[in-house]
């Protein structure tokens, strides 16, 4: 179950502590690789969650970790924290509202275009120029192909979306057609 509104808490509070110390930008490293590496290995999620170890062990495996990254003190009494107060389950979700949190100190939106081919370079820095002219914030794209729209592409940033695909123009002129009938 994701439990958001914790892990927006904790990621605001030590994102706070990351601006007055310059560090915010290291504490996203951090927590994205925290973050990663919970994704890759079950085992360290166990290691860290698991009710069935002692607290003083996981506190212990958290300890190591935090030796192994070489993270400075806050980071690290920070990630003790988490395991003390038993939330070290929802640290990927404290990375993702922490990253959310980062981009949007330095103005920077991520976006998806979909488009029917794959789409030059040249396109591409046309695209991405357009989405951040119409934003206001600096755009970083994913770029998905899908034949299925049959040309034209599809943008979203946020809550914008245009979409110029020949698929959707087809469907208006189908539904108009319909209601001509």
């Amino acid at each position: 179950m994701k439990q958001t509104i914790l892990a927006r808490r904790y990621a605001k509070a030590i994102f706070t502590v990351g601006q007055e110390q310059g560090k915010f930008e290291e504490y996203n490293e951090v927590l994205n690789g925290l973050a990663g590496l919970f994704a890759t290995n079950p085992e360290v999620v166990d290691a860290l969650t698991n009710p069935l170890y002692p607290l003083d062990v996981r506190e212990k495996v958290m300890v190591g970790m935090i030796g192994s990254m070489e993270v400075d003190s806050v980071m690290g009494n920070f990630l003790s924290l988490l395991v003390q107060k038993k939330r070290a389950g929802i640290l990927p979700e404290i990375a993702e509202e922490y990253s959310t949190m980062v981009d949007e100190e330095k103005n920077i939106s991520h976006g998806s275009v979909i488009s029917a081919v794959e789409l030059s370079d040249e396109l591409r820095e046309s695209v991405q120029a357009t989405l951040e002219k119409l934003t206001g914030k600096k755009v970083e794209l994913s770029i998905t192909v899908d034949p299925s729209i049959i040309g034209g592409i599809i943008a979203k940033v946020g809550d914008l979306v245009l979409d110029g695909s020949i698929k959707t123009q087809l469907a208006g002129l189908k539904d108009s057609i319909k209601g001509r009938e």
